[in-house]
């Protein structure tokens, strides 16, 4: 079940994303569902940065998914090297305005158009630490939790509810 809106008070949409980010995003999210991940966007690392995606793949190796919607976005950012610290992978996703060989090599890259994405090449693995693991993988269970919890409280309807009606 997609959520479409939590309030202006939600990360999810708290005015930083422009549309073409928010376009991009929605693209990878479409191709994260379909690679059976669970996605969130918006999460806040223990190093106080915030990830635009994050994944969990049904194999239990975290994803950090970077949006990059210009070139000026993409040679401006000075945090997205310390993701690394953070994922099993790597990845830049952009759209098809943007060159993409602007991206470092060592990286795995995303395209996106909206409606669904292709992972153009995959990203090199670098793997987490256990304890590093255990805490990241906390953090995104908690905050998913939350983040449902208050879209329940905002429709007034429970998503088990929901998910009855639909089937």
């Amino acid at each position: 079940m997609t959520i479409i809106r939590l309030g202006a008070v939600s990360p999810l949409i708290d005015g930083r994303q422009s549309q073409r980010a928010m376009m991009v995003r929605r693209g990878v999210q479409i191709l994260l569902n379909d690679m059976r991940h669970s996605v969130l966007p918006e999460l806040t690392l223990a190093s106080g940065r915030r990830v635009d995606l994050i994944s969990l793949s049904p194999k239990g190796e975290i994803w950090i998914v970077e949006i990059k919607t210009s070139v000026e976005d993409f040679r401006v950012d000075q945090k997205w090297p310390d993701y690394r610290d953070f994922s099993d992978r790597l990845f830049f996703a952009t759209h098809k305005d943007v060159p993409l060989d602007i991206f470092p090599e060592d990286c795995g890259l995303i395209l996106s158009d909206g409606y669904g994405a292709h992972l153009l090449r995959d990203a090199p693995e670098h793997r987490l630490s256990a304890s590093s693991r255990k805490a990241l993988t906390l953090s995104f269970a908690r905050t998913a939790a939350q983040r449902l919890l208050a879209a329940e409280w905002a429709t007034g309807q429970s998503f088990e509810d929901a998910e009855t009606t639909e089937n």
